[in-house]
């Protein structure tokens, strides 16, 4: 009778071989992750920066040049072949999906490596001289701590300045191809550029540190970083800026394009319809993504005008949107008051998460108006995410710039949209995900984030919010806004609409503000297709949520659904909805 020992001595022996294989193939797959991430924050320490990783504080790398472009192309084909040749078979289900979505990042910058998007460095939005601004200006994310710190965003200028040189060749071969700005956008950037030419470097942005020296800097230190900041400012960045301002200025405006959309573009329209695929993580061409709008738009301008017949306005739905566009009570009187009502919210925010999530961020997060130097191109609000170190709170921007175009009524669905259980729950909660790869903590995908907070938007009454009907028409505006950009971004650069077509067809729509609809339709000319992920991604997760809860009946539970989501980090709808059902069929 040994056999049966033997048995299950050869039992456990595979059983052991089998989970060591497991294992040695998950160490080789997360190493390689390892590699890559620690590799992208040297190569881009900027971006290291953001995440709150200070070791690169003081590099700057030109990632517009030609070579850095071809070498990134070179590391991404190197390190999808080798991540490829793990078989998945080896893998737990959860590095399954680690391995799918890494293999899908690097598939697609692969897929639009031959994009020229270097040509067009600049422009209004988010470009690097706005970027170093924000740096500069010590009030965000690069600290200004010690002597140190002071001495890294030093040395920080020397390669901005080398990428300013770097942005007039790109520009003056994209010239030579036609791949140049709308006339409109260079002109938005001109004065951007020009608000850092200052003739006094006490009165430049890159002087507020200096200005703010915290008092543990001793005497002769500060004196010396006084004097470098002095001297930096006036040999290094205003000549920097004035570079890219009179190029522009002299030479490049002249020659940027009549046409506001991509499609003006050689190979415009094959560009754009790399970018909707980037940015929906789906295969919607852009007519697909243009008639998901215009039904989007008809549907939400009904539920509109079933609420202005709830609340007796005596007019039209156009009348309506005049009312609450004109009417004083909408409105804020003083930039500090606006901030007060943002504020205010945060209580009935957080006493209404409990019957929809019982997660929490460790993060919390501040409520700022956007800085003066950029707010006139700035949306009415946005977020930035926490340091995962925990050395800064996650940041909820709010615009309070030209007050007549940030009506009250949107507060709410604003304030759950960027702070909680939007954007600032789910990033924060994914920083926090200690068993997702760092890829995969620190990563965005647009879809996911977007769509998770327009979503968010939707949660309000079941969060005890929206009980004024103003709050709640506010709310069906802004999915309305998002419905609409559907529209209007595949219009202007598919479709070849002119930027005047575009403020014409969101004015005429929505009760939005003409400064806000034209700041908008200038983000969305400079920046293709990441209008269309917000409604997308949005629409993908209600669905997944309506099936789950028609599969599961009385066993679904919406905390968990949640859970689902802001655990497993941001990923492409196609691997969201794999692992939805994955989950419906794991409790049915």
């Amino acid at each position: 009778m040994r056999f049966p020992i033997i048995l299950l001595t050869l039992a456990s022996i595979l059983s052991f071989s089998s989970t060591q294989v497991l294992a040695d193939e998950a160490e080789k797959l997360h190493a390689l992750f390892d590699e890559h991430y620690e590799l992208g924050l040297k190569r881009q320490p900027i971006m290291a920066t953001f995440q709150g990783d200070h070791r690169f504080n003081d590099k700057f790398v030109v990632e517009i040049a030609p070579e850095y472009i071809e070498e990134s192309l070179e590391i991404a084909r190197d390190y999808k072949k080798r991540v490829q040749a793990i078989d998945p078979d080896q893998l737990s289900h959860e590095d399954q999906v680690n391995r799918e979505i890494f293999l899908y990042q690097q598939s697609a910058f692969l897929e639009g490596g031959d994009i020229p998007g270097h040509l067009i460095p600049l422009n209004q939005f988010f470009s690097m001289p706005s970027i170093m601004a924000m740096l500069g200006a010590g009030q965000n994310i690069q600290p200004f701590n010690t002597a140190e710190d002071y001495d890294n965003f030093l040395a920080r200028m020397e390669g901005f300045s080398d990428w300013t040189k770097q942005a007039v060749k790109n520009m003056r071969e994209g010239m030579e191809k036609e791949v140049v700005q709308p006339k409109i956008v260079m002109e938005r950037v001109l004065g951007q550029l020009q608000a850092q030419i200052v003739e006094d470097p006490t009165e430049s942005t890159f002087w507020n540190p200096v200005r703010n020296m915290p008092e543990g800097i001793e005497d002769e230190e500060a004196e010396r970083i006084s004097k470098a900041y002095e001297k930096a400012i006036a040999e290094i960045m205003v000549p920097a800026y004035r570079r890219l301002h009179d190029f522009i200025e002299s030479e490049y405006i002249d020659q940027a394009r009549e046409t506001d959309g991509l499609h003006g573009i050689p190979g415009g329209r094959d560009w754009y319809a790399w970018m909707a695929r980037q940015h929906t993580t789906t295969d919607l061409t852009p007519e697909e993504i243009h008639e998901i709008g215009l039904e989007q738009v008809g549907k939400l301008h009904k539920r509109i005008e079933t609420l202005i017949e709830e609340i007796d306005f005596d007019g039209s739905m156009t009348e309506y949107f005049d009312y609450t566009k004109e009417d004083p009570r909408f409105f804020a009187e003083s930039r500090e008051e606006l901030l007060e009502v943002y504020e205010a919210l945060r209580p009935a925010a957080e006493e209404g998460l409990d019957p929809l999530f019982d997660i929490r961020p460790k993060a919390e997060f501040e409520i700022r108006k956007v800085e003066r130097f950029r707010e006139r191109e700035q949306a009415a609000a946005s977020y930035m995410p926490p340091a995962p170190d925990g050395s800064r709170p996650g940041i909820f921007y709010v615009n309070t710039y030209d007050l007549k175009s940030r009506p009250l009524w949107m507060a709410e669905a604003l304030f759950v949209h960027e702070a909680i259980p939007g954007h600032h729950f789910q990033m924060a909660l994914q920083q926090e995900q200690e068993g997702l790869p760092a890829f995969r903590r620190h990563g965005m995908n647009t879809a996911f984030v977007e769509g998770w907070g327009l979503y968010a938007e939707s949660l309000g009454k079941e969060m005890g919010l929206y009980e004024d009907p103003y709050q709640y028409y506010g709310m069906l505006y802004m999915d309305l806004w998002r419905a609409i950009r559907l529209v209007v971004d595949t219009g202007m650069h598919h479709f070849g609409w002119s930027r005047e077509k575009a403020i014409d067809y969101m004015s005429e729509n929505s009760p939005v503000g003409r400064s806000d609809v034209t700041a908008e339709v200038e983000r969305y000319m400079v920046l293709p297709g990441q209008a269309l992920a917000y409604k997308i991604g949005q629409l993908r997760i209600l669905e997944l949520r309506e099936r789950a809860e028609e599969q599961l009946g009385e066993d679904f539970d919406i905390r968990e659904f949640h859970n689902l989501l802001l655990t497993g980090g941001s990923m492409p709808l196609d691997v969201l909805e794999r692992e939805v059902d994955r989950w419906i069929e794991a409790r049915t």
